[in-house]
């Protein structure tokens, strides 16, 4: 397997080189030659410059006279910044790189700007499809202004609280949090055409003294920093980030040399980081103007430290130059070459070319503030909800009045007191509006006095419930306890009651003065739109689903509590003894080798009450399977994400399945799928062959894929990704599309056969309509909000690979362990997203969605279908087949059956599906049951019968409904 991945990275890179002959790189060479030897130094340099100071004669003189390679942008506001770029570029010799530090968006940096949330923040949200969302929105927000790199995100490990520097900047103290949000947000931000920064490499978590100011010193053996720090580093190189920013840090594990920092050692950049993490794009110091390594290495000699390390660019040296002069003396001296220089300087520009600046276009002024506020605030309200994290409730059930009790309710009698400075009051204005509370507050200068006032009213009040809001929070620690007064404190302790809950809005460190608390709720950040999510939280209108970024109290990380006020929950403590005949079925399975691992989920009356996993990912793997485990569901995607969506749209009288296909489709015109009907194609009677071998055209006679159509990375023209390692040229889902065209039909309604062709239509029938791409319709539709944290389709841009359940060992096409992708082919080569295939999901996230189904379209208080839609797509609806619309059924002749299907006591009311990698979901309305297997019997190979031929699913079913007191 490795030998074909190198093959074909091999293959790839003369593929590419030849391309760029004349593109890329005769843009590359030609720009090149026309540098003298100065500029060519000078190519990698980065200089600091102010859109509040504007035109600045030093940045002007250092472009014009030594035509530096890159601004990177500080404080100002966006049309100033804006019109210095298009100034400032107007000189350049060469189209600058223009860069900024924007961790959480413009507005880090930039006044008129709102900004993002912080990382810790998006650390508490379980939804990675949620922080890819944020990367890319701020990628484009970057793009609109003319910025091409952004310093983000930091992948650091923030496992010290104490840490100066680091802190809110950070996902979280857990590795694999940082792993997971690090790679969501670094492929958004990438998607939107901007290059994402790893940093600080190794790692800046684990410090006491900021880099700004000294040296930071972490003494960890290279097993601990394998174990920690380099963690996410070597998803995100995994994952394709396209720089990396190395960190000043003396880490004597790596380098043992006297104030020998991270950014000027060989051992750490060119060793560790290039060799052994095989990480080969772009490479920035940091700040080399900061007092870690400026004051042991003054002047021009940092630059040549960190360009012999194997540094690239040249983050804010001194002087450029002192920069240009040390270099070149060096290079005299025999510890660089100009072979060096013109190395990274091509790289450089080669970078500049793939960022778009060959073709480098003024920034528009037009609507520009407009245009970069232009989604924050409907994010941020999202992320506010998806991070707002429970901790603990005294008693969320009960509606006593010596218990705070959620959701809020108008008839109770409320008080809301606020800790702060009194800048804001959104929270109180809600609660006041919505439940007519009475609100006190209580500014951190006040004097115990009104802290002892404020609690007389509340006891004379007599209140129901009480929320107390922490505000105005300081995002670093400092000496100052986060702006925490110790009267605002001795005043909380009064009114910390079993009938009141504690919100802090702001860094969730500071929950260390809260301990205590009878209820307690973290939300985070502290303005209007966090404050709405809150009150919004209270009301019950959605359930708090984040979890803790970091360690504090006897809270670890992970922590975070799910109130829901009704819907899909557990009845009893899992593994009693009525469920012994499905644990024996499970396991012999794994026994008999039908699958390495599974997970069963079987819910009755709304209520889960079996809910296990079997085995592990591979059958030689320590890996175990559990119930947070992501499957692949193969054909259960039929009717989780297109036919639930069908269903959505004909209510909303967008669609009529007796139409044909032509209606809904115009580019069938002419061809033999034009007049098919919706409802011979949804009920697999439409004529279709049932499958094509797609990926049979892109691989030679070897099986190898072809090098012409495949490329080892993702890059311009080639962002399929397939497989790890493995993207084809995006321009092929069209000749999918030909082929599904051009096949034959067989007279429609004659002839049942299940067909994905059938569903490769349907799905683009939802994207017709909705104007959405498939994968985000039906997010937004039902996942989002069902509350279905893993569901949903291409999962290694939400989850690390390690959540995710592998499949096949392919051979012949793929050549590696599918794991992350989808296993089906034609689903792959279409981008992961398609009709018939493409959905992952734990088995309790998908049990959601069936539960809504069961419930008669309603969830939570929430209606998403009508219940006589959901009774006539799941009816028998053919003469020929036992199909519903979409859903499979039970056979008719099943009491005749020898071999009942789906199992011997589904009544004829259940409808579902099975798919190929080994799942199935079945819903029996006539007994409130919902069963469901998630397998992945197709590990190592595809050819092995055993699931279906030892009829697993089915006993396990029986077993089940036996177990419940079911018979028919």
């Amino acid at each position: 397997m490795k030998k074909i991945y190198f093959l074909l990275l091999l293959i790839a890179f003369f593929v590419r080189t030849d391309a760029q002959t004349s593109e890329a790189r005769q843009w590359v060479d030609q720009t090149y030659k026309k540098l003298s030897p100065d500029e060519r130094i000078a190519q990698l340099i980065i200089i600091r410059a102010y859109s509040n100071k504007g035109i600045e004669q030093k940045v002007l003189n250092d472009i014009k006279r030594y035509n530096v390679g890159s601004l990177c942008f500080f404080q100002g506001g966006p049309v100033r910044q804006a019109q210095l770029t298009n100034y400032y570029q107007r000189f350049a010799k060469t189209p600058l790189l223009i860069t900024i530090d924007g961790e959480y968006g413009l507005g880090m940096r930039l006044d008129s700007v709102i900004k993002y949330p912080y990382a810790m923040t998006l650390g508490a949200v379980t939804d990675a499809s949620l922080i890819y969302k944020t990367g890319k929105a701020i990628g484009e927000q970057h793009k609109r202004l003319g910025v091409h790199v952004d310093y983000a995100p930091v992948v650091d490990v923030n496992n010290n609280p104490d840490n100066p520097v680091i802190g809110f900047r950070s996902f979280g103290e857990d590795k694999y949090r940082v792993a997971k949000s690090g790679v969501a947000f670094m492929k958004g931000m990438q998607d939107a055409g901007i290059m994402a920064t790893a940093k600080h490499f190794p790692g800046h978590g684990d410090v006491a003294v900021d880099s700004h100011l000294d040296l930071p010193v972490i003494n960890k053996t290279r097993s601990q920093l394998e174990d920690l720090e380099l963690y996410p580093f070597r998803e995100l190189i995994k994952a394709g980030v396209q720089s990396v920013m190395v960190g000043h840090l003396s880490v004597p594990s790596i380098d043992a040399g006297k104030n020998r920092a991270t950014s000027i050692s060989k051992n750490a950049v060119d060793g560790l980081l290039r060799k052994e993490l095989g990480f080969q794009g772009l490479t920035f110091t940091d700040a080399l103007e900061m007092k870690g390594v400026a004051k042991y290495f003054p002047g021009g000699t940092i630059a040549v430290e960190a360009l012999i390390a194997g540094n690239d660019m040249l983050c804010l040296p001194e002087s450029v130059p002192g920069t240009i002069k040390a270099v070149k003396d060096a290079i005299k001296k025999g510890r660089l070459s100009w072979k060096d220089i013109e190395q990274k300087t091509k790289k450089v520009l080669l970078a500049k070319y793939d960022l778009g600046l060959s073709r480098l276009q003024p920034v528009d002024l037009t609507n520009l503030l407009s245009d970069l506020n232009a989604q924050t605030d409907a994010l941020r309200g999202q992320v506010a909800q998806k991070s707002l994290t429970l901790l603990t409730m005294a008693n969320p059930s009960t509606f006593r009045n010596d218990f705070f009790s959620w959701p809020l309710k108008k008839e109770r009698k409320i008080a809301y007191v606020a800790f702060g400075n009194g800048s804001t009051q959104a929270l109180g204005k809600r609660l006041k509006e919505d439940f007519n509370a009475d609100v006190f507050y209580i500014r951190y200068s006040d004097p115990a006095s009104r802290g002892g006032a404020v609690e007389k009213a509340i006891n004379e009040g007599k209140y129901d419930d009480v929320i107390i809001g922490f505000h105005d929070i300081g995002i670093r620690k400092g000496s100052t306890n986060y702006g925490i007064s110790q009267t605002a404190i001795r005043s909380w302790y009064a009114l910390n009651k079993d009938n009141a809950i504690t919100l802090v809005f702001g860094n969730p460190l500071a929950l260390r003065n809260f301990c205590q608390a009878k209820s307690l709720a973290v939300c985070y950040e502290d303005d209007a739109v966090f404050q709405n999510a809150a009150a919004d939280w209270l009301r019950g209108d959605f359930s708090a689903t984040g979890t803790l970024p970091v360690s504090v109290c006897n809270f670890k990380v992970g922590a975070g509590k799910v109130a829901a006020p009704s819907g899909f929950g557990y009845l009893s403590p899992i593994g009693d003894e009525r469920f012994a005949a499905v644990d024996s079925i499970a396991l012999d399975g794994i026994k008999k080798k039908a699958y390495p691992g599974c997970v069963i989920l079987a819910a009755k009356d709304g209520k889960i009450e079996y809910h296990k996993a079997f085995g592990s990912y591979e059958y030689d793997s320590s890996a175990a399977t559990s119930l947070h485990s992501i499957f692949d569901l193969a054909s259960v995607t039929k009717i989780s994400a297109v036919t639930v969506s069908i269903m959505k749209m004909v209510e909303q009288g967008k669609i009529n399945l007796k139409k044909k296909l032509v209606d809904y489709l115009p580019f069938t015109r002419g061809t033999n799928k034009a007049n098919l009907t919706l409802e011979n194609i949804i009920l697999h009677q439409a004529g279709m062959v049932p499958f094509i071998a797609f990926y049979r055209a892109t691989v030679d006679e070897s099986g190898n894929p072809k090098p012409e159509l495949y490329r080892a990375y993702s890059e311009p023209g080639f962002t399929t990704q397939v497989a790890n390692g493995l993207y084809i040229r995006n321009d092929w889902k069209d000749t999918i599309w030909k082929t599904i065209l051009e096949s034959p039909v067989v007279p429609q309604g004659r002839k049942y056969v299940y067909s994905d062709n059938d569903f490769w239509f349907l799905g683009k029938i939802v994207e017709r309509i909705s104007g959405k791409p498939l994968d985000e319709y039906v997010r937004d539709s039902f996942y989002i909000p069902l509350h279905m944290q893993t569901t949903g389709y291409l999962p290694l841009k939400r989850f690390p690979v390690e959540d995710i359940v592998p499949t096949e060992r392919e051979f012949g096409f793929r050549n590696q362990l599918i794991q992350g992708t989808v296993h089906d082919e034609g689903a792959a080569l279409g981008g992961g997203v398609a009709g018939h295939a493409g959905l992952f999901s734990t088995a309790y996230d998908l049990g959601k969605l069936y539960q809504m189904l069961l419930n008669g379209g309603e969830l939570n208080g929430r209606r998403f279908l009508k219940w006589e839609t959901i009774n006539d797509f799941t009816a028998y609806h053919s003469s020929i087949s036992r199909r519903a619309y979409g859903f499979d059924k039970p056979e008719k002749d099943n009491d005749t059956r020898q071999n009942p299907y789906p199992s011997a006591l589904a009544s004829p009311q259940t409808y579902g599906h099975t798919g190929f990698t080994g799942t199935c979901v079945w819903v029996d309305p006539k007994y409130n049951i919902i069963y469901i297997f998630l397998s992945n019997r197709v590990y190592p190979t595809r050819n092995n019968p055993r699931l279906g031929s030892y009829h697993i699913r089915e006993n396990i079913q029986d077993a089940l409904y036996r177990a419940m007191g079911v018979a028919r």
